[in-house]
């Protein structure tokens, strides 16, 4: 694929974050997108952006409202897309959508753990798996799931649980790599890749108390609005940039697309000494990690 003009595209969770900049790019490079999220706003925020940056007015942009943990929506959200674009086939499939909860499986609910796994996992899963035949059909597609530096390295610091994310996010990257070879021997023309980031401002942290299995009351909420807009201000790398690395090296039919300096870092330093992954010391490497790289990257643009 050397170009998204005029392809079909469906990306999960675009309604905010790396989902809505990666439909709206998309749009920009001439693709007709379909999205869903479970905020109808949200979406409509992204679909009026998609079309005042696509280059023509026939640019096809469709929301639809869908809890991609759901396996019957999302087979509902496949045949709308298919309707809506008049189409038997899609080229390009991007399971983004994502949440956290669930960071401890002593001291958390069920329900919550339950809740965060089902859609970091089983919302890959279910998109994968109702979107494949149209894919298949396609002369050329691309499947693109979004894991996180969390689905190689199970830790967001020492004293701080991350279990059902984690395992969710080690899940999508093992079952994507997995369908590299599943895609090799009977559907070749139909690539895969899984996403990697690092540290994004997004607004995951605002999503996962909107839409988290959790019940907070107004004191954690106002807690969590806080530390949503710290995530999202704090982050070294904006979601339309990461959204840009994402849809490049999908263009470059890069099956392992690292996101962010900090996921090159920690990439480096779990590989390097994997039985240190979870020592105190890991984060002391990541940090000299981190820095080298800016200092890199500083004499660069000197």
């Amino acid at each position: 694929m050397k170009s998204f003009a005029g392809k079909i595209a469906v990306v999960t969770g675009g309604g905010t974050g790396m989902g809505r900049e990666l439909v709206v790019q998309l749009a920009a490079a001439g693709a007709h997108v379909s999205m869903c999220d479970l905020s109808d706003e949200r979406m409509q925020e992204t679909a009026t952006l998609a079309r005042a940056a696509a280059p023509a007015s026939d640019i096809r942009i469709s929301t639809h409202v869908c809890d991609v943990s759901d396996e019957a929506a999302m087979l509902v959200f496949r045949d709308a897309v298919l309707a809506d674009h008049d189409t038997e086939h899609i080229n390009l499939l991007f399971n983004n959508a994502g949440l956290s909860g669930g960071g401890s499986l002593v001291t958390d609910t069920r329900e919550s753990w339950d809740r965060c796994f089902d859609i970091c996992f089983n919302g890959v899963r279910w998109g994968v798996l109702a979107f494949l035949d149209a894919l298949i059909a396609s002369d050329e597609g691309h499947i693109v799931n979004t894991s996180s530096v969390n689905g190689f390295w199970a830790s967001i610091g020492p004293d701080r649980p991350h279990t059902a994310y984690s395992a969710a996010k080690f899940a999508v990257k093992g079952f994507t790599e997995a369908l590299i070879t599943d895609m090799a021997v009977n559907a070749p023309h139909v690539l895969v890749s899984v996403v990697m980031p690092g540290h994004i401002g997004t607004s995951i942290v605002q999503n996962s108390m909107n839409f988290g299995a959790r019940n907070l009351n107004d004191e954690e909420r106002e807690l969590m609005a806080v530390a949503d807009q710290m995530f999202h201000d704090n982050a070294p790398m904006t979601a339309a940039e990461a959204a840009t690395v994402i849809l490049t090296d999908v263009l470059a039919e890069r099956w392992r697309i690292l996101v962010g300096d900090d996921a090159y870092a920690l990439d480096r330093a779990v590989r390097a000494d994997p039985e240190a992954a979870y020592d105190n010391s890991m984060n002391e490497i990541l940090f000299a990690e981190l820095n080298e790289a800016r200092e890199h990257l500083e004499e660069l643009f000197d």
